[in-house]
């Protein structure tokens, strides 16, 4: 892009650091086509990607994150990934508040930010800004979680009923952080976050989804991974990576590291990953057709001839709300 585009993207797509700027968000469900339309735009318009994928964030873990290639990440400057360790954890909350640098930064290098991914916690996090949730002791953290995960979810959501009923009917990420904050903490996280809030940022989404197709395309997916070393992968990462890492949580890791161990068959493994993941794509749908408001979504087939174009569109767009609002590409 040159001095004058870059000059006026910027006044259009204010600074994203700011409340009450445009960003733009690029979502959708897994394996629906987001990076490739994503990179295709920032290397049109000189553009970085801000990564919204909560695994991505981990180092080591890259096929089976689907991480963009080296030679991607020197085309387009990327954010959001290899941010931290494995054992590490990482909340949306965190990620928000480095999202807002890391675009305030991928604009003072004059590259405006692409936010890009699937997890729609993220995005929440990023759009409705919270204040600092309670910090809770790591050892002790670390002592609880495996009490917690063995829970069913009707236990769950009792104990959550009892320590934070004002959160006992959202999902098992929430209501586990809830009740975690209880026990450790001594205060209910819902009280923690029912003061006032800052304001909500101005967000445009493009939603990206192939339609039924994509069922087939997880299942290439999944292929393509073990044909490119998801395999040797895990059993690298399984000699330096402790067996509770967060990171072992990203999709498919640890059925493919169970039957690396012997405890399932290749073949069930991979059957299981790609239901698995059907199943993820499935609630990340329903997670963006009714948590976005649809006066700020676009949509987009990317397998349309005419994909690039119709986000070529939105970009140039992307500060004009009438514009913007409710289009179906």
């Amino acid at each position: 892009m040159n001095s004058t585009g870059a000059s006026a993207a910027n006044s259009r797509h204010a600074d994203a650091a700011g409340l009450g700027a445009v960003s733009a968000c690029i979502v959708g469900p897994t394996a629906a086509g987001k990076s490739a339309l994503a990179m295709a735009l920032a290397e049109a318009n000189g553009l970085a990607i801000v990564s919204a994928d909560s695994r991505q964030v981990y180092a080591g873990f890259d096929v089976g994150t689907a991480k963009p290639a080296p030679a991607e990440r020197a085309r387009v400057p990327h954010y959001g990934i290899d941010i931290c360790a494995p054992a590490e954890r990482y909340s949306a909350h965190r990620w928000a508040g480095d999202a807002a640098a890391w675009c305030a930064e991928a604009y003072r290098a004059g590259t405006p930010p692409l936010i890009v991914g699937g997890t729609g916690l993220y995005i929440r996090a990023f759009v409705e800004p919270l204040d600092a949730v309670p910090k809770l002791d790591g050892s002790h953290r670390a002592a609880l979680e495996p009490l917690l995960d063995a829970l069913d979810r009707d236990t769950l959501q009792r104990w959550c009923a009892r320590l934070d009923p004002a959160r006992a009917h959202l999902g098992r990420t929430q209501q586990l952080r809830a009740v975690e904050t209880a026990l450790l903490t001594g205060a209910r996280l819902s009280e923690h976050f029912g003061g006032e809030r800052p304001a909500a940022r101005v967000v445009r989404y493009l939603v990206v989804d192939p339609g039924p197709i994509l069922a087939s395309r997880i299942a290439d997916r999944v292929h393509a991974m073990i044909a490119n070393g998801f395999v040797e992968e895990i059993e690298r990462l399984r000699s330096i990576v402790p067996s509770d890492a967060p990171a072992w949580k990203a999709s498919g890791y640890g059925v493919v590291r169970a039957a690396v161990e012997g405890t399932l068959s290749m073949a069930a493994a991979i059957e299981r990953v790609i239901i698995e993941t059907r199943q993820y794509a499935k609630r990340q749908r329903t997670w963006f057709r009714h948590q976005l408001p649809e006066s700020a979504v676009t949509r987009v087939n990317p397998l349309d001839q005419d994909a690039v174009a119709q986000a070529q569109w939105w970009w140039k767009n992307i500060g004009s709300t009438s514009a913007a609002a409710g289009r179906t590409a």
